[in-house]
């Protein structure tokens, strides 16, 4: 259990930081969270190639467990917001267990095609609850006093496409953002694999 606490420590730390983070835009159609969130799946990817499914979905559970309790412990001090917090644990949960299911099928492939498949099926999942969990007006009744008229605001998409709500605008660009991000992970996923398997092969 001991090996798995780094990346259950990380899996907390991204959690907690990015449900603070996405309630800050970077620019007119990404938040803050579009930068720390898809480190997460580098970090469950990690975990599964090293030391298998089974301890990548106990990372998975534990951070989330972790990460959640920091969000509301964060949501009592107003830091963040009690629907960002359940839409972070849902949205991480079905798309960190996804992606630990898709990288298992895929273990056998090239070493490439495990990591980016997973990770551009998870984060999909994931942008797509996330989003309209946290910020969709037709869910309010999550949690009525969490004002997310800013978020509903009807704009172009990307301010070049159809009217849409400002929150869609900040889920597709956040997409494009994993997207990128998945193709980057692979060299820090190739360099950090190839260090842990090298150190448990000597023990």
């Amino acid at each position: 259990m001991i090996r798995y606490l780094p990346g259950t420590l990380a899996m907390a730390v991204i959690v907690a930081a990015s449900n603070i983070l996405v309630q800050y835009q970077l620019g007119n159609w990404l938040t803050y969270g579009a930068l720390s969130y898809p480190i997460a799946f580098l970090v469950t990817d990690v975990m599964n190639r090293v030391y298998g499914p089974a301890a990548a979905r106990r990372v998975v559970l534990s951070g989330f467990v972790i990460g959640v309790v920091c969000s509301l412990i964060a949501a009592g001090l107003n830091v963040t917001t009690l629907r960002i917090a359940i839409a972070s644990g849902t949205a991480f949960l079905v798309a960190q267990l996804l992606d630990v299911a898709v990288f298992d099928s895929l273990r056998g492939g090239a070493w490439w095609r495990a990591p980016l498949a997973s990770t551009l099926v998870g984060s999909l999942v994931d942008t797509s609850l996330f989003f309209s969990i946290a910020f969709s007006s037709g869910l309010s009744f999550i949690d009525p006093a969490d004002n997310v008229g800013w978020a509903n605001e009807v704009l172009p998409l990307l301010g070049m496409g159809p009217a849409v709500p400002l929150w869609v605008s900040l889920a597709f660009a956040d997409w494009l953002v994993k997207l990128t991000l998945a193709l980057l992970a692979l060299v820090p996923f190739r360099i950090i694999i190839n260090n842990l398997l090298s150190k448990t092969q000597e023990i």
